[in-house]
């Protein structure tokens, strides 16, 4: 016999099953899908549970801010434009479902190259070698063209890359974030870094202009940001440190002007879940109230599965 003394394990209070809180019960469960092999109908069986749930719930908030013409903020990193999605981001634009949108020097080099050249995404790994990395003259010359009328016309980098892809009737335009932008009247908003972009190895490059032009980018996106209040949404898909900072300094500043800019949804998707996105999107700027989700999974998935469930929602509506 132990030395030790054991709990009496008979005096536990146990209580009756019904009045024990559960968490997860049949009606949540997933259906079965059988002659209805529609998209709503695989949308609709989904298990109302965990990320399935929370999938559902966000799609049901960006349909309310588009029903209350509050915001539908989205964060773009330069890796979906590589995936092949940006005819569905501007069928977003055309639908209502995205009324704004920022990304950063790269979203806009790869938008440009698609835009004018049908391609885009470099051989970093060979070109490298010879010192022709980020060297491809068009590219430069067409974005620092649209600088300079963004200084001079006092434009926005974003608008001006929209207005310079339109005036030149780019071969791809309607591929365009930034052409389909300009042509509806969507803040495009582009938040450069001096460094970090194969722009500024050219000659030519007018960082002061870029900074000035960038930053009315910045103060755009703010007043957009001011607006989310009471139902509007923001998602980041696919950056992991300059668009979700950007964010939350938008967001400060506001707080900052506005006031209480509260009760709005917010989002991440990306491959794999980093720090800032998580803080500066989904907790931070929800923490005393609104709704933050995260969801992990690939661009080229996730991103047709949203459109897919906005649009058959939207469908469904309609009837």
């Amino acid at each position: 016999m132990s030395k030790y003394k054991p709990i009496d394990l008979s005096k536990v209070k146990r209580i009756p099953f019904e009045s024990r809180k559960s968490k997860i019960v049949i009606k949540d469960f997933a259906k079965i899908i059988s002659k209805d092999l529609s998209f709503s109908a695989f949308f609709d069986s989904l298990p109302d549970v965990l990320k399935a749930s929370d999938f559902k719930r966000l799609v049901d908030f960006i349909f309310f801010a588009k029903d209350n013409k509050k915001p539908i903020i989205f964060f773009l990193g330069a890796h979906l434009i590589k995936c092949g999605l940006l005819p569905l981001f501007v069928d977003l634009m055309k639908n209502g479902f995205l009324t704004a949108f920022s990304t950063h020097g790269a979203g806009a080099i790869h938008d440009i190259e698609i835009a004018f050249f049908g391609k885009t995404s470099e051989d970093v790994d060979k070109n490298i070698e010879d010192g022709t990395f980020g060297m491809t003259a068009e590219t430069s010359d067409i974005f620092n063209s649209a600088v300079e009328d963004a200084k001079r016309l006092d434009l926005g980098l974003g608008e001006a890359i929209g207005k310079k892809i339109s005036e030149r009737n780019a071969k791809n335009k309607d591929y365009s974030l930034f052409f389909n932008a300009y042509k509806l009247g969507i803040p495009a908003c582009v938040h450069m870094s001096i460094g970090t972009d194969v722009l500024n190895q050219h000659p030519g490059y007018d960082g002061e202009a870029v900074g000035k032009t960038s930053f009315l980018d910045f103060k755009i996106l703010c007043e957009e940001v001011s607006k989310i209040a009471g139902g509007g949404v923001v998602i980041n898909f696919g950056s992991a440190v300059i668009l979700p900072e950007v964010f939350l300094k938008a967001l400060s500043v506001a707080r900052n002007i506005k006031g209480r800019v509260d009760n709005f949804t917010t989002a991440n998707f990306d491959m794999i879940q980093h720090y800032r996105p998580i803080q500066n999107v989904v907790k931070r700027p929800t923490q005393t109230s609104g709704y933050g989700y995260s969801f992990t999974g690939h661009h080229e998935i996730l991103v047709p599965l949203l459109v897919w469930a906005l649009k058959t929602k939207e469908d469904k509506n309609k009837k």
